[in-house]
């Protein structure tokens, strides 16, 4: 079983930490979802997990073996990331075709028959410059390098934006084609986070550069519930427990808990108890309203 570790990793531009202190090992044969809000350092992690931009401190490592400059290890990685319409302030005039050739270039397992039926089902004018493709389109072509790639670890950035509600359930019904007939490692960074919850089977959430968890999805959301009532009511069903994101109305509260192992919510209390979503969950640690106790 395959192993990327990341130990230690700092991210540095000018004064300012994107990452801090990142420790993260992703394992073979899962499809993970990596969030967070913009700026978090999702995709500065990405790149730096596939060399494609180095770290200020710290290592990755693919089975023992350095990441960077490592042409041996690099052809196990893909980080197909968002095309560029634009090279610099000019228009971007390669064409699709031309794009994925090169593309092809860079990994040795490269599909070319996959490639042709995704093209061919996602209907691209592969004669079309990337600077005319829509932002659907253009996201497209990334899935598409991404999955004919073949590369055993593969990280997508946002490839789900631009595209409506059909191709996402589409390509998310490709993902797991392929995880399902492969046993490949995905990466998925995403912000629609509800329609990609039932796929992630490891859920990494990052904050302000920092991992704030990794964890397995539903053994996640198992422990994750909303308490609501009145407040004292609250205060005491959740005494003891991590508490989130405090929401006061008048005299009645509601409060996000996360339990650890062993612990329980217990039903003597004149309170409300729900389970909640993946994107609620998401919210409560990251929003901009947080509170923690």
């Amino acid at each position: 079983m395959s192993e990327l570790t990341a130990k230690g990793i700092v991210k540095t531009y000018g004064s300012k930490n994107v990452l801090q202190d990142v420790n993260l090992t992703l394992e073979s044969g899962k499809i993970y979802g990596l969030i967070g809000r913009n700026g978090a350092g999702k995709t500065t992690l990405l790149s730096i997990l596939t060399a494609q931009n180095p770290a200020s401190a710290g290592t990755v490592t693919f089975d023992g073996q350095p990441v960077w400059e490592n042409p041996a290890v690099l052809e196990h990685l893909c980080f197909s990331r968002e095309l560029n319409q634009m090279t610099g302030s000019n228009a971007n005039p390669m064409k699709v075709r031309e794009y994925l050739r090169i593309a092809a270039t860079f990994f040795p397992y490269w599909d070319r028959e996959m490639e042709q039926r995704l093209v061919k089902e996602f209907d691209i004018d592969v004669k079309k410059r990337i600077s005319k493709l829509s932002k659907g389109m253009l996201s497209m072509v990334t899935i598409i390098v991404a999955l004919a790639s073949k590369a055993e670890f593969t990280f997508l950035d946002e490839p789900v934006a631009g595209l409506d509600v059909v191709a996402r359930e589409r390509f998310y019904e490709l993902l797991v084609e392929e995880f399902t007939e492969t046993g490949r490692t995905f990466v998925v960074s995403t912000h629609i986070i509800e329609e990609a919850a039932d796929v992630l089977e490891e859920v990494i959430i990052v904050d302000q550069g920092k991992i704030l968890l990794k964890e397995n999805t539903q053994e996640l959301l198992e422990r994750s519930f909303h308490i609501s009532g009145h407040e004292d009511e609250v205060d005491r069903a959740a005494e003891g427990m991590n508490v989130y994101h405090e929401e006061h109305l008048g005299r009645s509260k509601g409060v996000t808990v996360l339990l650890e192992p062993g612990q329980r919510i217990s039903e003597q209390y004149d309170v409300t108890i729900q389970k909640i979503s993946l994107q609620k969950l998401f919210v409560t640690l990251c929003g901009a309203e947080q509170g923690h106790e």
